[in-house]
């Protein structure tokens, strides 16, 4: 296996921050996945909303750029015969959106395995999904839901007018079921994303602060917080370029690399498929089109097995750098 990781072009500014590839490549065996649990599956990008940070650069328009039916019965193929497989993420743009959400749900499920939806709430008030909440609630799905903030002004700056209410809407209809309570098995966790060019503040404490805010104001209930750093790329790197600081924010992100981080990101043990079957070592990695390092792009069609990215490097580029400064970040939450 080679030493040299590839350095590939993101369209970020160059010569600002050392290279992440050489900044990583330090710790020969720091990005190397040595299992695969979880398998991050993306849609689409169709969505009901159009948010400033949203890396995929989804919404309402995107209705080409959708999982096939073909597609979702061939990584359903593929999973069955990866026993490491543990947990399978559905994500999107509004993943449930897509007409093999549901089938998706329902079949991995019936082999026992731990199924994420990440949710936008909003979209459980759309035409066509009022029974959402209910499907979920009996398949035991898991909801991580957007909520940048307990606060409405600031979530409709950043994800548009009237969300902030149809999410609370949204997660006292999931309460309503059980989801979030201490002795139910329907989990409920929420994420943060900064409002602006800065890391997320301490996990622990912002979860303190949103369940009593939550509560005191909504009478909404969750488990857990997920405090996540927003990366730059795609629609949210636009959005810096824009207010003039996106070499500030990069910089930023270089200073407070952190390796234990980087140690523990999510990359490690997931592999993330794209909508059209294509492989990547993460979501962000797909929406830069940057294929499963050291190899040319692949897809769920020609590969014969998942397990057999076990123990290859990770791709990285310089948006890497948003992963792992300061606690680190992943679509679990913090790392460290």
């Amino acid at each position: 296996m080679s030493s040299i990781l590839p350095i590939i072009d993101t369209g970020l500014p160059t010569g600002i921050v050392e290279p992440f590839a050489a900044r990583v490549g330090r710790d020969a065996e720091t990005l190397i996945r040595d299992s695969l649990t979880e398998l991050q599956i993306n849609l689409g990008k169709l969505c009901n909303q159009t948010c400033t940070h949203c890396h995929v650069d989804a919404g309402p328009t995107k209705t080409a750029e959708n999982m096939t039916h073909a597609t979702a019965k061939r990584i359903c193929e593929l999973v069955d015969e990866c026993e490491s497989l543990t947990t399978i993420d559905l994500t999107g743009g509004a993943p449930e959106l897509n007409p093999s959400f549901r089938s998706l749900v329902t079949h991995f499920r019936g082999r026992g395995m731990k199924v994420i939806d990440r949710c936008n709430l909003t979209i459980l008030s759309e035409p066509g999904q009022e029974d959402l909440s209910d499907f979920l609630a009996s398949n035991q799905v898991d909801v991580v839901a957007s909520l940048p903030c307990y606060l409405e002004d600031n979530v409709d700056a950043q994800r548009g007018s009237g969300v902030f209410e149809r999410s609370i809407n949204g997660l006292q209809q999931l309460n309503a079921r059980g989801y979030g309570q201490d002795n139910s098995a329907l989990k409920l966790n929420l994420v943060f994303n900064p409002t602006g060019p800065t890391l997320p503040p301490d996990q622990t404490s912002l979860e303190t602060a949103y369940k009593r805010e939550l509560k005191e104001r909504y009478n909404v209930e969750f488990n857990h917080l997920l405090a996540i750093t927003n990366i730059p790329i795609k629609r949210y790197a636009k959005f810096l370029k824009k207010r003039g600081v996106l070499v500030d924010y990069m910089r930023m992100l270089e200073s407070a690399f952190n390796p234990q981080a980087a140690r523990g990101v999510m990359c490690k043990a997931m592999l993330s498929v794209g909508w059209d079957g294509q492989l990547y070592d993460c979501d962000f990695n797909q929406m830069l089109e940057m294929p499963v390092a050291g190899k040319p792009p692949q897809t769920v069609w020609n590969i014969n097995a998942f397990d057999e990215y076990i123990d290859q490097r990770v791709a990285v580029a310089d948006h890497c750098y948003g992963c792992t400064a300061g606690a680190g970040s992943s679509c679990g939450g913090s790392v460290t």
